[in-house]
């Protein structure tokens, strides 16, 4: 077992309530229970020592490890290729009920050996509460019952597996012959639980085939069939994963505390909603006709405009738990060390109080996405709730704020911000007039038509050509190059050509794409970062739709080759193609779906 494997080198697996990282060694070194955003059972890829996890491997000096998923599916094979024979552990959380909030959670471990011989050695160190909540364990009848304050975890072995107590702890040593297959099932559940009836083999057998059938039926509601459909399948599946069905309210990644860049401070906790990434995963999953989750979030999302629940005192802040809870207090946990050093550690995000004008047009841009001519999702409750935030938004889009990379070193009138502001009314107008709803158009067309004008007057720098990340600047942002998508400028306006043309320059290092240079525009924050996922398939969707389809064809495929061994992206590129930040990251993955989108438009429009 590595002390700390790349980030990178995991799949993910879960039940649409949570998830957990599985190395491809085997390795569980990631998991919260009963939610996303709840405290860790596992985490040794924060603290080796203190964090916990759950290891089935096979050791050996000639051991090769291969891992991929089950097609299309989240269910995860980890192979193990050694002398003697070949081992496999197929792990899996079987979706029961997932729109019903549960404190009961399975993950389900299948040792097989199809071919040879394999002896698995497993380890299981449950640490509750982050690491910081003992507890004890009971060792009766073959099955092992760890209780720590409020959740206990029970692992039942099925076949020839042996827990031997360590400490506190469990361990075993499976060995396998060819044909032989061997299971072990944890159930992570709140204490004092009612005790969830033996699983046999024949149960085992039936969740796996209900895993993989609930997986195949929900990726075949799909319809796109373009040329990246591995990719595209496995983003849309990955974006499901980050769900929380109960609410239909996406987290931003399943981590905590993974950098930015190794040793620095740039460590956040992405298990929240974000207004802005959720909104914009809206379009990429109406893009593949998944509209009942663009549904959900939208529910969702007008819940939070009609509650005005906030920390701030605004109609909406940038992030929420998953249950609509706005209160994110920051706390650092000192008594880990970081994954390879990178600390603090932090659970809770402070930036939950900033404020960013932007995720207004963003919750605009996902309310206003609709195919129901009768617009019958909403209602007139939901229209009213949408067009009171436009109607304070007339009176409050024109202040600094703290822009969409929730930086720490000061608010400016970001340009990013003001578009989006205008993104909002500019919805709202359209989906007034062609629904016929009630609304002060004079108001919203004078705010839209002012954001437009004080834009091109600020927001514009004559002496860069180009549009910048805040007025009086000069410094570029790669999230301008939304402009076109939300048709704020036509893609092949000269001006934004010109501003492409700068960011290629400037922003572009071989196809992977900076959201903005920290040097020439302080953010607060100690170190560097590397290159946004994001923002390259961003840039993607960019060139495609100004028309430079061959440039846009080669950075994509480039960037294709920076995901895992399964398909998964975090945050950020490192200088060395390291995937660096909170793993997988949702944003990325819709934009990848977003980029693929148009770029296969573009494509059959090139070859026509």
């Amino acid at each position: 077992m590595r002390r700390y494997p790349p980030i990178a080198d995991h799949g993910l697996v879960g039940d649409l309530q949570t998830a957990a990282l599985v190395s491809s060694d085997g390795v569980v070194d990631w998991l919260c229970s009963p939610r996303f955003d709840a405290p860790s059972v596992f985490a040794a890829l924060l603290d080796h020592e203190r964090g916990g996890h759950f290891a089935i491997t096979v050791e050996g000096p000639d051991v090769a490890t291969r891992q991929l998923y089950f097609p299309d599916t989240a269910i995860l094979v980890t192979r193990f290729l050694t002398p003697e024979g070949v081992g496999e552990v197929v792990d899996f959380m079987p979706v029961d009920r997932p729109g019903t909030p549960a404190s009961r959670h399975r993950l389900i471990r299948v040792m097989r050996v199809p071919r040879g011989r394999v002896r698995f050695s497993l380890s299981c160190r449950p640490r509750f509460g982050y690491g910081r909540a003992r507890h004890t364990l009971e060792l009766h009848e073959g099955l092992a019952r760890f209780r720590g304050p409020g959740v206990e975890a029970l692992l039942q072995p099925l076949g020839a597996v042996h827990l031997e107590r360590d400490a506190d702890d469990v361990r075993a040593g499976i060995e396998l012959t060819q044909g032989q297959q061997a299971s072990v099932v944890l159930t992570l559940d709140s204490a004092g639980a009612e005790p969830e009836p033996a699983l046999g083999p024949e149960r085992v057998q039936a969740e796996f085939d209900a895993t993989r059938d609930f997986w195949h039926r929900w990726v075949r509601r799909g319809h796109y069939r373009g040329r990246w459909q591995d990719a595209v399948n496995r983003s849309a599946i990955t974006l499901k994963l980050l769900t929380y069905a109960p609410t239909g309210a996406p987290v931003a990644a399943a981590t905590t505390g993974l950098p930015e860049q190794l040793g620095g401070e740039r460590n956040w906790d992405y298990r929240y909603t974000w207004i802005r990434d959720a909104s914009l995963s809206v379009h990429a999953l109406v893009d593949l006709g998944h509209e009942e989750e663009a549904h959900a979030f939208r529910q969702w999302l007008g819940a939070r405009l009609r509650e005005r629940r906030t920390v701030t005192g605004e109609p909406l802040q940038i992030m929420y738990r998953v249950d609509g809870d706005p209160h994110l207090a920051e706390e650092i946990l000192p008594h880990w060390e970081g994954y390879r050093g990178s600390a603090p550690v932090r659970v809770g995000n402070g930036a939950a109080d900033q404020l960013q004008l932007d995720i207004y047009g963003e919750a605009a841009w996902a309310l206003t996405r609709v195919h129901d001519p009768s617009w019958s999702g909403y209602g007139y409750d939901g229209w009213l709730a949408l067009s009171d935030t436009l109607d304070w938004l007339t009176t409050h889009w024109d202040r600094p704020d703290d822009g969409i990379w929730e930086t720490r070193g000061g608010m400016r009138d970001f340009t990013y911000s003001r578009l989006m502001c205008w993104a909002a009314f500019d919805r709202g107008i359209n989906l007034a007039t062609a629904f016929a709803r009630p609304a002060d158009l004079a108001a919203w067309t004078s705010a839209r038509d002012t954001v437009f004008r004080q834009i091109m007057a600020h927001g514009w720098s004559e002496r860069r050509r180009a549009f910048v990340q805040h007025y009086g600047g000069e410094v570029l942002d790669a999230s301008l190059l939304l402009m076109p998508a939300v048709r704020f400028v036509a893609p092949m306006d000269p001006r934004w050509l010109s501003t492409l043309d700068a960011m290629d320059a400037e922003l572009v290092s071989d196809g992977l794409v900076h959201r903005y240079d920290p040097a020439a525009s302080p953010d607060g924050l100690r170190g560097s970062e590397g290159t946004f996922s994001l923002c390259t398939f961003l840039y993607v969707d960019a060139l495609a739709r100004a028309g430079r389809v061959d440039q846009a064809r080669y950075a994509f495929d480039k960037m294709l080759t920076y995901a895992n061994h399964v398909g998964l992206f975090a945050e950020e590129i490192g200088p060395r193609g390291e995937q660096l930040g909170n793993f997988p990251q949702a944003f990325t993955h819709l934009a990848l779906i977003t980029a693929a989108t148009t770029l296969d438009e573009a494509l059959d429009r090139s070859e026509n």
